[in-house]
């Protein structure tokens, strides 16, 4: 396959500034303040967030999953525990999670500590789940190998057809994880690629304010 070059595709970002005054002390609130914006733009999927994680032989592995909830403790999303990203957090806790909203030339990444939600928040989060989403969730082994598509169709099929008044229960193996930040760094794309890059890093209880270099 030849070798093909990008050097020529460049984007000038403009739209907004940042700088350690503007900030505010909390991170948390920071975040929020962006998301907010984001969904005032009405921008598509402002939810979505790339989740890296590695497991014990170090090779890093990422995807996009959806955050379902923020609060004073963390970024919460849900998942099939025994998939990939489920096995790699048992073996090693330490994620990284990062927001690109575009269309406002903003990024967000975080790194911190995955952990587990109670077996009570799972269960309330799996209920409100859409009767399909949860009937997926109970029939995929996610992230194995399967013969074909049919093979999940047969599943869904025998599972729909045992159903009574489509209860389901939540999966012993799926459930929520809550992100507890260490660090998070603001990115706000500007002229000449000097781009705003504030960073909060945490240093025993409080959140150190630094600007990074572009």
């Amino acid at each position: 396959m030849e070798r093909k070059l990008f050097e020529n595709i460049r984007t000038e970002y403009a739209k907004r500034k940042l700088d350690e005054s503007s900030v505010n002390p909390d991170p948390f609130i920071q975040f929020t303040l962006w998301f907010e914006e984001v969904i005032q733009a009405g921008i598509e999927e402002p939810s979505a967030m790339f989740l890296a994680t590695s497991g014990t032989d170090g090779r890093p592995s990422g995807r996009i999953v959806l955050l379902k909830g923020i609060n004073e403790k963390g970024f919460i999303f849900f998942t099939n525990y025994d998939s990939l990203k489920g096995r790699e957090i048992r073996e090693n806790p330490n994620v990284a999670i990062t927001f690109h909203w575009k269309e406002l030339e903003r990024q967000v990444r975080i790194t911190g500590e995955a952990c587990r939600l109670t077996k009570k928040e799972s269960d309330a989060y799996f209920k409100s789940r859409p009767f399909e989403s949860r009937v997926s969730a109970a029939i995929s082994p996610q992230s194995s190998v399967i013969p074909g598509r049919d093979f999940l169709e047969e599943r869904r099929g025998k599972l729909l057809k045992h159903l009574d008044d489509k209860k389901i229960t939540r999966p012993l193996n799926w459930g929520g994880f809550i992100v507890k930040p260490v660090q998070f760094e603001f990115w706000q794309g500007r002229e000449s690629r000097l781009h705003d890059r504030i960073q909060f890093r945490l240093e025993k209880k409080n959140w150190i304010i630094e600007r990074l270099a572009p």
